[in-house]
């Protein structure tokens, strides 16, 4: 840079400058010169993300931003990492992370922020849409086999890996619910759960079906509260494994019950459906399937509730999170899943989104995940090794700040339905029962 910020390709860079070629038009600035651009693309960073931080660069050189004290610092030490940012956008500067050829001091929060006010989250690359593609190709969910795969390369992990920062002792890996005065991630996790068994009007008796229930800590919140018979079904066979053991050592398997099956393998059926985070793994082109398969499981009448992360509007889910978090998971529209819904016969009689509530979730799942590191590494060193975390902390972190960020088109909705229409007797005409006015 001039003014004595970098020197660091004052002359033809023999690493960089094959790359130039292929550059997309977004980062032409390399081809008129890297180093006077840099510092441009640092100014203009942070002044459209309003934010001051810094680059340095392999040479130990250093690009600041905004004027201020940085926030935080993201260091290159290699050249293949920044071509690998530059051609790859975000996706090459994160892989860069995961291999500890790039680390950013500071922050972590502060820089996802910046990088969603600057809209470096809708930039993408040619080979990066072609990669989206290909892993589509090879972890589909179309096929069960493939669904129970990749169900299982994230929550198979194991029960004591999901203890350690997630809500003690219901172990809910789903948003939580803040109303004003909540302070804790089990109170939050409580109130979820106490939200749509208020919503479900979920009573004594009554069957219900818990789909992708995870460590079954909706069924036993809501057996408590509701004294409501639960069945769960789940594909992820280690969490069914420990559910049904847990069903039996608290003596509850007359009321209670776990089943290892597909989400489209209905049965029932049953008085009401709970579906929390499980159209986010329906897959690309099984929507309107999963769906058809949550009205299959309700009888005719019956109430059900769909809990799912979904997009404003249609775009392309993330690789990162698709390659690296939730392989084959495909994050859907909220126009495309109503629509799924009318075509199966079923009446959507609220939608809520708590999109803000999602971020002090991933907050208080973050601070426990760091917090605790060492006692989750050495569960299995060579599985929760130093790449897993950064894997890990880019995700929680990353996700926290896009739910909370004002411009985002991801947020989090839980949908009420019925199978047919309800009636002035079958179903309260005012949210009394849900809000308590």
């Amino acid at each position: 840079m001039t003014h004595g910020r970098c020197n660091v390709c004052r002359a033809r860079c023999p690493v960089l400058e094959p790359a130039a070629a292929v550059l997309t038009p977004s980062a032409a600035w390399w081809q008129a010169g890297a180093h006077g651009s840099m510092q441009a693309l640092v100014d203009g960073l942070a002044q459209r993300a309003g934010v001051s931080f810094a680059v340095e660069l392999p040479d130990g050189s250093v690009c600041r931003g905004g004027g201020d004290k940085p926030s935080f610092t993201v260091v290159f030490h290699t050249d293949a990492a920044l071509v690998s940012a530059f051609t790859r956008a975000h996706i090459g500067l994160l892989e860069s992370y995961f291999d500890g050829s790039v680390d950013l001091t500071g922050d972590l929060g502060n820089a996802f922020a910046a990088a969603m006010s600057a809209g470096l989250d809708l930039q993408s690359r040619p080979w990066n849409e072609l990669e989206n593609l290909l892993h589509e190709l090879r972890h589909s969910n179309a096929s069960p086999a493939q669904a129970k795969a990749n169900a299982r390369a994230h929550y198979g992990l194991g029960t004591e890996f999901y203890r350690l920062w997630l809500d003690d002792p219901l172990m809910m890996y789903t948003c939580g619910y803040w109303p004003a005065g909540t302070t804790t991630l089990e109170q939050a996790q409580r109130n979820k759960i106490d939200h749509v068994c208020r919503k479900l009007r979920l009573a004594r008796g009554e069957r219900y079906v818990d789909v992708g229930c995870g460590f079954g800590g909706f069924m036993f919140r809501a057996l408590e509260t509701t004294g409501a018979l639960g069945t769960g079904i789940n594909t992820t066979t280690e969490q069914v494994h420990w559910l049904r053991d847990e069903i039996g050592r608290r003596g509850l398997a007359d009321r209670l019950s776990v089943r290892e099956a597909d989400f489209r393998e209905t049965g029932g059926p049953f008085d009401k459906v709970v579906s929390i985070g499980v159209l986010e793994h329906a897959g690309r082109d099984q929507l309107a399937e999963v769906i058809r398969a949550h009205a299959e499981l309700l009888r005719p009448g019956g109430l059900g509730m769909l809990h799912f992360i979904g997009h404003l509007g249609r775009f392309e889910t993330e690789l990162f999170i698709r390659k690296h978090v939730f392989p084959g998971g495909w994050i859907p529209s909220l126009a495309d899943a109503i629509v799924a819904m009318e075509h199966c016969g079923l009446e959507v009689l609220d939608v809520e989104n708590l999109r803000r509530h999602y971020a002090p979730t991933l907050d208080a799942w973050a601070e426990r995940f760091d917090r605790r590191w060492d006692e989750i590494q050495a569960l299995n060193p060579a599985r929760f090794d130093e790449r897993f975390r950064r894997v890990w902390r880019i995700y929680l972190v990353s996700c926290a700040e896009m739910f909370r960020s004002p411009a985002g088109y991801t947020h989090l909705f839980q949908v009420l339905f019925s199978k047919g229409n309800v009636t002035a007797s079958s179903y309260p005409m005012g949210r009394e029962h849900v809000y308590g006015r």
